[in-house]
């Protein structure tokens, strides 16, 4: 029987690999959808340019925020010690 440790292991990974597609997907839509034009024409926020604020900062933060709400409440403790060693 394959120990379920295996499989939460392996679901956290994927999450894990879920969260990096979506946070280089945010990042590079913010950066290359909004940041194209010519410079000039840029909009500020908090003295940065609008494609920066968006891509790196507020990404950033979006990304730890949602981190954190998956280490909370999906996220499992298990232990890695094997029990059926200590018999």
């Amino acid at each position: 029987m394959k120990d379920k440790r295996y499989r939460i292991a392996n679901r956290e990974a994927l999450i894990g690999v879920a969260l990096v597609v979506v946070n280089f997907a945010l990042w590079y839509g913010f950066a290359y959808g909004m940041g194209g034009g010519d410079p000039k024409d840029y909009t500020y926020i908090m003295g940065f340019p609008t494609w920066f604020f968006y891509s790196c900062m507020v990404t950033t933060v979006l990304m730890i925020v949602v981190i954190a709400v998956l280490l909370k409440f999906v996220f499992k403790e298990v232990e890695l010690e094997d029990k059926e060693e200590d018999n």
